[in-house]
């Protein structure tokens, strides 16, 4: 994704000083927030393992918390949450290490803790979520944190993890069944005359080796997702997925009043324009008469900040999964836009407001800066969060399962 922020210093070092104390605080084990995890039991971030644990268990708990979303391992604690206790007699810090080392491709750093209670002594592991995913046992096995347990990747789950490390994109990926016959020639030629290329009168074996030369055709003829979702006549009879699911509730909860529905399907530029439409079609200004003028009375947002939030969901958002469609709810006290897929290994959550770059989509990237819906720049998202902060709105970034939510206060 693409994003970026000249953030007040202020603001920054705030920021900073909160990432640094949360750091310390997950680095630091005692007594009494290790007794607070064993309390809590297995779950998604918590693992027990007895001290008569296998390197190769160990690792494949390592692996799938560092796929997954970090995690924490408790050696010297049975399933049911008995404390056993782990030997004097070995260093565990030193074993662990060479686990993390050895015993994962790629090797991983983890914090390693020695916790005494009731005289017996917990070895604690700090796994982080991965930078580097996806990672594997020695073995070739890739594997993922799915409630307390941990189990093999399935295809689609391990492609969406190669793609977060940006070593493959699915935008150019060919769409089966289709070809030029797919793709609508005028938009074509008005795409290409700004490049100074006549599109139209090209034959056709030209016209091939030109869209493959531009990533609209893969080599085998068909269309790409990036080229369908761009120039595609009817993008969304080859890709379910793609389309926004709109909803205007009156009320703050779901279950409330459902005043609109509708379903924006499309070329992406059609999906953007069509949804700030309607978005600022359900948006009231309320106003009153002062002197000649009529002034609103509650701060509306300009059309740019909703152009950005549709436009980076619609080009950021995870293409392989493909059971899910963005979605736009409008309450009456926030706007929602929630996009497929998990933020790149490279973006957290708490360098949104502070700049970074990373494209899930560059194909789909290039096509939208070139029509001028988007720059290269980073200036995105933060200029929501921004346009926002300054008018007293509070906006949420937040990963949600497979998913990314921004929620905005309007």
């Amino acid at each position: 994704m693409l994003f970026g922020l000249h953030a007040d210093r202020d603001d920054f070092l705030a920021r900073l000083e909160d990432i640094l104390k949360e750091k310390a605080h997950k680095m630091s084990f005692n007594k009494t927030n290790t007794l607070e995890l064993i309390h809590q039991g297995e779950n998604t971030s918590v693992e027990f393992k007895t001290k008569e644990s296998r390197a190769e268990s160990l690792a494949r708990e390592i692996v799938a918390f560092a796929n997954t979303d970090g995690g924490t391992l408790l050696i010297g604690v049975a399933d049911d949450g008995t404390i056993q206790g782990i030997s004097d007699r070995k260093n565990y810090e030193e074993w662990i290490a060479n686990i993390a080392r050895n015993n994962l491709i790629p090797s991983i750093c983890t914090d390693f803790s020695l916790v005494t209670i009731a005289d017996k002594k917990i070895a604690v592991i700090l796994v982080p979520k991965g930078k580097d995913k996806p990672y594997q046992t020695k073995d070739g096995k890739y594997y993922i944190r799915v409630g307390s347990t941990n189990r093999i990747t399935t295809q689609a789950e391990l492609l969406r993890l190669f793609q977060m490390t940006g070593f493959f994109h699915y935008d150019l990926t060919p769409v089966f069944g289709t070809g030029l016959k797919d793709l609508n020639f005028p938009k074509l030629d008005d795409y290409f005359k700004r490049y100074n290329l006549d599109f139209s009168m090209e034959n056709e074996d030209q016209k091939t080796i030109l869209l493959q030369n531009t990533d609209i055709l893969a080599v085998n003829g068909e269309a790409t997702i990036a080229g369908l979702l761009i120039f595609g006549i009817n993008p969304s009879r080859h890709l379910y997925q793609n389309g926004i699911s709109f909803a205007y509730i009156r009320g703050n909860t779901l279950d409330e009043e459902l005043i609109d529905k509708q379903n924006i399907d499309g070329n992406l530029d059609y999906q953007i324009d069509t949804g700030v439409a309607v978005l600022k079609n359900h948006l009231a200004v309320p106003s009153r008469i002062v002197g000649a003028k009529r002034v609103a009375t509650k701060y509306i947002y300009p059309d740019k900040v909703f152009r950005e939030l549709i436009t980076n969901a619609v080009v950021h958002r995870n293409y392989s999964i493909s059971g899910s469609k963005i979605r736009i709810f409008l309450f009456d006290d926030r706007l929602e836009v929630i996009s497929p897929g998990r933020l790149p290994n490279t973006v957290t959550i708490e360098k949104l407001r502070f700049g970074v770059s990373f494209a899930t989509n560059p194909v789909l990237v290039k096509f939208m800066e070139n029509l001028r819906y988007i720059d290269q720049l980073g200036r995105g998202l933060p200029m929501v969060y921004q346009e926002a902060t300054k008018n007293g709105k509070k906006v949420k970034f937040e990963e949600i399962g497979e998913e990314f939510r921004v929620s905005m206060e309007i």
